[in-house]
């Protein structure tokens, strides 16, 4: 029997950004590494408000896009089980990675919160893995997948900032 498209996303956001966007900056604020590398401890400060300001949007944004992905698509944002149809509505209408900016956003709301320098130098490293995965792989793949939509579709919206 197989398993629901929805469920399948699910299951991912569980695995994945959960522990990406969640449980390794926690963890990195909470480990020592701050006073190891930078000689001082992550702290909380007046920003906190910022940095759950940052995380509501940047896991609103995610979510959003992975229902659009599920019902949409029909697929999971899953390198291994992509959406079978080209999704360009939603925040795709206005950017063509908004999922990785929600991610990069939650995290970010991690580094307001902890006040952490070594989540800072995370968030950099997320960033440009996400930006690299873009480029040398997922718009390649789209290409080849949907053509001549994918193609117009990057003329029209921007990979990283909305296009107004």
């Amino acid at each position: 029997m197989a398993v629901p498209v929805f469920v399948r996303s699910l299951i991912f956001t569980i695995v994945a950004p959960c522990t990406v966007a969640g449980w390794v900056p926690y963890w990195l604020a909470r480990s020592g590494l701050d006073r190891l590398m930078f000689g001082k401890a992550p702290s909380a400060t007046l920003t906190d408000s910022l940095g759950f300001v940052l995380i509501v949007i940047g896991a609103s944004i995610y979510l959003w896009c992975t229902y659009d992905f599920t019902f949409i698509g029909r697929g999971t944002p899953a390198i291994f089980d992509p959406p079978k149809r080209l999704v360009i509505r939603g925040l795709y209408n206005y950017m063509r990675n908004p999922m990785y900016v929600g991610i990069i956003s939650v995290v970010l709301g991690q580094v307001f919160i902890f006040g952490s320098p070594t989540v800072t130098v995370y968030a950099i490293v997320l960033a440009i893995l996400f930006s690299s995965l873009v480029i040398a792989y997922e718009e390649p793949t789209l290409r080849r997948k949907f053509g001549i939509d994918y193609i117009d579709y990057c003329q029209r919206v921007n990979r990283w900032l909305p296009k107004v």
